[in-house]
């Protein structure tokens, strides 16, 4: 076993063992977590492999307490996680919450099934993505993640750690049951060959140090609890101090800046995969295993003659509102394949601003999108 605890060379793992281990090489050691299928084999995962690279597992005993544990995690200055799916991310929201206001750097992954309720566990959805963005109270910005494929899944685990380690924030994987499940080749390359982005610290002395004084680009500096800071940890809205200040002014001042570190940075984090789309009369915009079944149909498509394109979104939130905008009105019709009644295809609509026609290839969940159903819509665009 590495030292550092990565998997070096080509692996045949299911999207779920791929995320633990893109957390394991991102420098992920504590895991808290309860099981939920389909995301159980994460923490099957987790509890596996922490152990032997210097990690903790703890199964604790739902999933309100472990978010919470998870922050508690990150405070202590380890880089935390925990995997769930639609009952238990429904749980974690009020903790979410939480963490986003105490700018707490730790990943959430939700293997979504379809739902509501208990709904169907083994089987695949994509019904929670509003969820993602607006599922705890207050008014807050998300960064939130999807793949296609285990290996995908490796490799944005690693860029979500990244990115709640670069905005101290939360921040979320929403894959699914068909891609957690699934079955293929991973390749994880050597450490060294793995950019991580480091938690910052704080360059002050204890005494001169504010918790919550951003540095230039929005974020502060974040430090360990048992060195030597004295800091309050609240998620009342709270001054630079973290002290409590239940006064209108601090929560512009506090809550704006939540929201800028992340609106400011959009072209930092939004990350997406287009072809051909500069020219394409028809475009599909999808996420997850729907984007994946998209391809075949756009493939067809273009064998008959059509000018279609594809985005596929890696970062579904922040969503790519300035790229949408771009395009609307170059494009005749955006077309979102999703397992749901409709939700990113409400934003790609309210983007579009009615220039460029939104169909919706709804599905409710339990199996994939069939192709025909996608190539029909562009047929029809």
């Amino acid at each position: 076993m590495p030292a550092d605890g990565v998997l070096v060379g080509e692996h045949f793992i299911n999207g779920d063992v791929a995320c633990a281990e893109g957390a394991i090489a991102a420098g992920c050691r504590f895991f808290a977590g309860y099981p939920i299928t389909p995301a159980t084999e994460i923490a099957e995962r987790m509890s596996e492999r922490l152990p032997k690279v210097g990690g903790v597992f703890i199964q604790m005993e739902d999933e309100i307490a472990s978010m919470n544990a998870i922050l508690g995690g990150s405070w202590a200055g380890v880089k935390s996680m925990t995997a769930t799916s639609g009952p238990g991310f429904s749980l974690m929201m009020e903790n979410l919450g939480l963490g986003l206001m105490l700018e707490t750097p730790c990943v959430i992954a939700n293997v979504q099934r379809g739902g509501p309720s208990t709904g169907l566990p083994t089987l695949v959805g994509q019904a929670d993505m509003m969820q993602a963005r607006w599922g705890s109270h207050g008014v807050y910005e998300i960064i939130a993640l999807s793949a296609t494929s285990p290996q995908e899944l490796f490799d944005i685990t690693i860029t979500a750690f990244n990115l709640s380690e670069k905005y101290r924030t939360p921040v979320l994987i929403m894959t699914d049951e068909a891609v957690g499940h699934m079955t293929e080749r991973v390749v994880i390359p050597p450490a060294e060959a793995i950019h991580l982005y480091p938690r910052r610290k704080p360059a002050l002395p204890p005494g001169e140090f504010k918790p919550y004084a951003p540095d230039a680009d929005l974020v502060p500096p974040m430090p360990v609890a048992g060195q030597g800071y004295r800091f309050h940890v609240t998620g009342l809205t709270h001054d630079e101090r973290g002290y409590p200040s239940a006064i209108a002014a601090t929560q512009v001042t506090q809550v704006q800046r939540l929201i800028d570190k992340i609106r400011r940075n959009v072209d930092d984090i939004i990350i997406l995969e287009e072809d051909g789309v500069e020219d394409a009369e028809v475009i599909v915009i999808s996420y997850g295993i729907s984007a994946r079944v998209a391809l075949l149909p756009v493939q067809q498509a273009r064998a008959e003659g059509r000018k279609v394109g594809m985005i596929k979104l890696v970062t579904v939130w922040p969503f790519p509102e300035k790229r949408i905008r771009e395009l609307a009105g170059h494009a005749r019709t955006f077309i979102v394949p999703e397992i749901n009644a409709g939700q990113i295809a409400l934003e790609v609509e309210r983007c579009a601003g009615g220039k460029t026609r939104t169909v919706l290839v709804p599905h409710m969940g339990g199996d994939i999108i069939h192709p025909e159903e996608i190539l029909h819509a562009i047929r029809e665009g």
